[in-house]
């Protein structure tokens, strides 16, 4: 496996399979961005987060997931587009399940809505992703990257679960744990998102590697959270992306690359949201 660098953009997987057709989608042409934001209580924080999404957005998904403060109606007055979800169950795994099925986007780009994401950076994305990736990976510990956020705790615990996934799967990802990605949505059906919470991030990045699918790491910079309090708990929260990381080693191939299952159930489920 080869490792191309260029300003600002590193490659870290093996080249897309015949059915990813990033580079043909990339070239025919200008792709409709969709925007997915899962948000619980963050009606203090969306103003600076929209404020710095880019004009030529196609559209953005807000996934609430059962917020007690002004989020929603936030949202609504910031961006009167936005289309709004309320998430059955509680989770960002499960809110961005349902934010992605939702999209009708060609590329879609996971924000946290804790304003410590920057949404100007959203080109960058897509850059990589018309220059022939399939997943466009953010990456704070490459060049041009950096945390203002990150504990010495979590920065240690990421490069240990980084070199384990690294080492099992054969990818040369620097930044395992971190939830600003974009990818086309011919990605979505790899994925097949089956958990519920912060482990999310590591379950992608998994199934994308063992897909043979194309990736590509861009540098991001993470800011702190503005308002409010992370609902991240290293400790508890590490376990589980161990146990994911542990049980995607298992699974067997066929099981991995079976078709989703939640397809179905998950689109009535956002016919009902939608029309609450």
């Amino acid at each position: 496996m080869v490792i191309h660098e260029r300003p600002g953009v590193m490659s870290v997987m093996a080249p897309a399979t015949e059915d990813s057709g990033a580079d043909r989608e990339a070239t025919e042409f200008t792709p409709r961005v969709s925007v997915v934001i899962p948000t619980l209580n963050e009606a203090k924080n969306l103003p600076h987060v929209f404020a710095q999404l880019p004009d030529n957005i196609f559209e953005v998904i807000l996934v609430d997931g059962h917020s007690t403060d002004d989020t929603v109606a936030v949202a609504r007055d910031l961006y009167p587009s936005v289309r709004v979800l309320r998430q059955m169950r509680r989770g960002k795994g499960e809110a961005l399940a349902c934010g992605f099925a939702a999209c009708r986007g060609d590329i879609i780009v996971m924000l946290d809505a804790d304003g410590s994401a920057d949404g100007g950076e959203i080109p960058r994305f897509v850059d990589a992703l018309r220059g022939g990736a399939d997943f466009a990976k953010g990456s704070r510990f490459m060049r041009g990257g950096g945390s203002a956020d990150i504990t010495r705790l979590r920065r240690v615990g990421n490069l240990a679960l980084n070199t384990l996934v690294n080492v099992l799967f054969g990818t040369r990802y620097s930044d395992l744990c971190y939830g600003y990605n974009a990818f086309w949505r011919h990605c979505l059906p790899h994925m097949n998102i089956d958990c519920d919470g912060f482990e999310v991030e590591t379950l992608i990045n998994i199934r994308i590697s063992k897909a043979g699918l194309r990736v590509r790491e861009v540098p991001s910079f993470e800011s702190c959270r503005i308002h409010g309090v992370s609902n991240l708990k290293a400790g508890r929260d590490g376990l589980r992306v161990l146990k994911t990381i542990m049980r995607e080693r298992l699974i067997s191939t066929s099981t991995r690359n079976a078709e989703p299952v939640y397809d179905m159930e998950r689109e009535q489920d956002i016919e009902r949201t939608m029309a609450m």
